[in-house]
């Protein structure tokens, strides 16, 4: 697992406020409200059938509302293990990523689900058996390691990073996807890491705006202005949510 880095730039008023919080254990706050709607949207995007005020109700009392249809444990557990996930890169924000980082983000959000009892699929670990997404190849698995200790290199090469080194990024380790299952929550969690890290404003992909999401990443490359909108969209609903927290 990798250490928490050196704090070497000043903490933007929002981490501030996330850390502390989280720390304080804070209801209601900017915190509260990213744990569940980041929470809430990334698994929905995923296949997640529990909703936004179930999502809240597990978050604020650890506990599953009474409900009159089947909960599939696994979209439970996997919010459980998400809401870990998010802590996890407010204390590490400023880390830098490495395959370790990663991995690490998939263990937490995996562990404990009927995938895990598998024993072709590797929690906290790359891919076994090849994979595709949206109909379209992804990186083998016996070249995932190379493939992604590429793009980390590059991408840590360039020191403070853009929202557009951030999307690229993003999109290409979507292109490899080097787990299993996980890799959209994986990767938008570390989008959202690295927007905090660089003094950028996170945002949330909600479910509303997956179908241009999921244009975007297909079109990258060609027209990638589909995916910089869309993020922006994202942004400006996030920024509505700060002026509200008076952030």
């Amino acid at each position: 697992m990798p250490k928490r880095g050196e704090k070497n730039k000043k903490v933007s008023p929002l981490l501030k406020a996330l850390r502390e919080q989280k720390a304080s254990k804070l209801k209601g706050g900017i915190y509260h409200r990213t744990q569940i709607d980041l929470t809430y949207n990334s698994n929905h995007i995923e296949g997640s059938k529990l909703t936004h005020d179930q999502t809240r109700y597990i978050f604020e009392t650890n506990t599953i509302g009474v409900t009159d249809s089947a909960i599939n444990v696994d979209d439970v557990v996997e919010t459980v293990n998400h809401f870990r996930c998010i802590d996890y890169i407010i204390d590490h924000t400023e880390d830098k990523l490495t395959e370790n980082l990663v991995k690490h983000l998939h263990l937490l959000l995996k562990s404990g689900t009927s995938d895990s009892r598998k024993d072709w699929f590797a929690v906290g670990d790359y891919k076994r058996l090849p994979n595709e997404v949206g109909g379209q190849d992804t990186c083998a698995p016996e070249d995932v390691h190379k493939q992604l200790k590429t793009l980390l290199d590059e991408y840590n090469h360039k020191g403070k990073k853009s929202f557009e080194d951030i999307l690229d990024f993003h999109v290409r380790l979507e292109q490899i996807h080097p787990f299993q299952d996980g890799n959209g929550r994986v990767g938008r969690l570390l989008m959202f890491k690295e927007c905090l890290a660089n003094n950028i404003v996170p945002f949330i992909i909600t479910d509303d705006l997956k179908i241009f999401y999921y244009r975007g990443l297909r079109e990258w490359g060609h027209i990638n202005g589909y995916l910089t909108d869309t993020c922006l969209t994202a942004q400006d609903m996030y920024k509505e949510l700060l002026k509200y927290f008076r952030i």
